[in-house]
């Protein structure tokens, strides 16, 4: 059973999700990267912007995976939001 919530989220992100889709594989990989390297490389206030949009979106991606990950996916994934969330804040300090 899914809570009303998941199922929100769910049925809000079929659009986005079926756009991701039909782009070429690498064009979320160039995407994820760009928002990175400007998130590390550019003025502060645009990179806060940049990490904040990835953090954004890697969140979004995992919640919505959450429930078909194993133990080892989880803590990845977690490991990934933990990070960029720590550079995010440092890039704002």
């Amino acid at each position: 059973m899914s809570s009303p919530l998941r199922r929100a989220v769910e049925r809000r992100s079929t659009g986005p999700l079926t756009w991701l889709a039909t782009r070429p594989r690498w064009v979320p990989f160039v995407l994820v990267l760009a928002l990175l390297l400007a998130g590390l490389f550019a003025p502060p206030v645009a990179a806060a912007a940049c990490l904040v949009l990835l953090l954004l979106g890697l969140l979004w991606l995992t919640y919505l995976a959450w429930p078909k990950l194993d133990t080892g996916g989880r803590l990845i994934r977690l490991l990934v939001v933990v990070l960029v969330g720590y550079v995010l804040v440092q890039r704002l300090v």
